[in-house]
């Protein structure tokens, strides 16, 4: 039987099982044709892209070194206690904006007032007593003087019994007499004279206020001063409050973290670069920075302010310690500080800690690597919170002084007295000034008294006191016998003066001597 072709294009397949020729079939050389223009036409496409990727690159990427290992960052104030004492009240919350000197916590004061008036009561105390000294130097200054005054006049009447005794004017007893007067007068000024300089010794060469002892209760005042005013913790500068760690009740201590204080007006970014892209980087860049918090709709335009002296894990709590043996080098990354403008911060306002895409343009040669741009400017490096402290403080201690620095009823200031300390301290000898004869002292002191005024002049004895009368005799003794300044003459023994004794110039020694 026979086939036709219309039967043969109904069946496809011939009882052989090869296909017949038609139009359904495809020719391999086809496909392999269709395959390589398709992997042509990507290969194209991976070439333009290639070629545009190097393109862009070496028109503007390279130009440009990024990093999104960059976070903002600012200046975390903290608020620490600066005294001891238990938390009454706390005036200030977090995300609380607060200015510069309100006040946010206060602590019991009650412990510190207490402390304040004991120093206060101290240094009344400590002024009063080295007044008192004065007082006393000056007390013993006038009496140094009588009592030199005395000796003087004793000296001078031993002068004239000493010219009349060849002519026995004069008894050997009245000159025995007189020598041992004048040595009880020599002791009492020696004694006087150390009693002196033991007081000079304690305040000598100061005043009462620049006193060490007064100094030192000053002080104590102005701490305790300072004790008392800082139980109320201010603000030290402006900014919000964040971490707030104080409670009612709570017992603190000086250094104590209370809270914290975040200006958000002055804030950076921190780029942790790789060391490898760190060689055309320098301070002076513009760099372009895009925070999370807005993504790409707001870009920050910064500046390169300087470079970090150092990587991150130097700075480490635990820095590595590379000589063990066990190394694995790691590429070191160096944290760059960005500076952002303030008027971007203020119509897009952002925290520390945000995450940023952060871009340094280095086709500016910018500055030199050694020099950096960041300044403490701003108003977060600098508080006068404190400042009035210390002045209110002195101004308390020196009322304290004024008040207890007076002198009996008459309500004389110590302080007046002390232009009469230096006019004695001119008539009264000084430890160890060379002693003189009577004949090289007497001219002297005699024209110092004449010069400089007494300022306390009934307690200086004169030459010839008017209580002995008055007489025309120039060797009429003013003590002696028949003046009553030695006592009943009757029945005394003569005394002996000391041994080498001088009376004079060309004068015997008289006695055997007394120690």
């Amino acid at each position: 039987m026979t086939t036709t072709t219309a039967d043969m294009s109904q069946h496809p397949q011939s009882a052989g099982g090869s296909p017949p020729a038609g139009p359904y079939r495809i020719h391999p050389k086809a496909i392999r044709a269709r395959r390589n223009r398709r992997l042509l036409v990507v290969a194209g496409l991976v070439l333009v892209a290639t070629v545009a990727y190097l393109v862009h690159w070496y028109t503007h990427d390279r130009f440009w070194v990024r990093t999104d290992n960059a976070y903002v960052t600012g200046n975390l104030v903290p608020v620490a206690a600066q005294a001891s004492g238990i938390v009454t009240q706390v005036l200030a919350e977090e995300t609380q904006f607060v200015n510069r000197g309100d006040l946010m916590i206060k602590l019991d004061e009650h412990q510190a007032y207490a402390a304040l008036g004991r120093a206060r009561g101290r240094l009344g105390e400590e002024v009063r007593r080295i007044a008192s000294l004065f007082i006393n130097r000056k007390q013993l200054a006038e009496k140094l003087r009588s009592r030199r005054a005395r000796l003087e006049l004793a000296e001078h009447d031993m002068d004239r019994y000493q010219r009349a005794a060849p002519s026995g004017a004069i008894s050997k007893q009245i000159l025995q007499n007189t020598a041992d007067k004048i040595a009880s007068l020599d002791a009492e000024v020696r004694e006087t004279q150390a009693e002196l300089d033991s007081l000079d010794a304690q305040i000598g060469g100061t005043t009462v206020m620049a006193h060490p002892a007064v100094d030192l209760a000053k002080h104590q005042l102005i701490e305790a001063h300072l004790e008392y005013t800082r139980q109320q913790i201010r603000a030290p500068i402006s900014g919000y409050v964040a971490k707030r760690k104080a409670q009612v009740g709570d017992r603190v201590q000086p250094g104590a973290l209370l809270m914290t204080i975040v200006p958000l007006d002055h804030l950076w970014v921190e780029a942790n670069l790789r060391e490898t892209e760190l060689q055309h980087v320098r301070p002076g860049q513009p760099a372009l920075v895009n925070v999370s918090l807005y993504g790409s709709k707001q870009t920050f335009h910064g500046t390169v302010e300087g470079l970090v002296p150092g990587s991150g894990s130097a700075f480490a709590l635990l820095p590595p310690d590379n000589s063990t043996g066990n190394f694995i080098h790691i590429v070191e990354r160096v944290p760059v500080r960005i500076a952002l403008p303030a008027d971007e911060l203020r119509e897009h306002p952002i925290r520390p800690g945000l995450s940023t895409v952060t871009s340094i343009n280095i086709t500016e040669s910018g500055q030199s690597v050694w020099t950096s741009l960041a300044t403490p400017s701003t108003a977060e490096y600098e508080t006068d919170v404190y400042a009035d402290e210390l002045p209110m403080a002195e101004s308390l201690a020196k009322e304290v002084i004024a008040t207890n620095l007076v002198v009996g009823d008459r309500g004389e200031s110590i302080d007046s007295l002390l232009d009469e300390e230096e006019e004695i301290q001119r008539i009264v000898p000084r430890k160890g000034d060379a002693r003189t004869s009577p004949e090289g002292r007497v001219p002297v002191e005699r024209d110092r008294m004449r010069t400089h005024r007494d300022p306390v002049p009934s307690s200086f004895i004169p030459r010839r006191s008017p209580d002995l009368g008055a007489t025309t005799d120039p060797l009429t003794p003013s003590i002696g016998p028949g003046s009553g300044s030695l006592g009943p003459e009757a029945g005394r023994s003569p005394s002996r003066l000391r041994s080498g004794f001088e009376m004079g110039e060309g004068r015997q020694v008289l006695g055997t001597g007394r120690h």
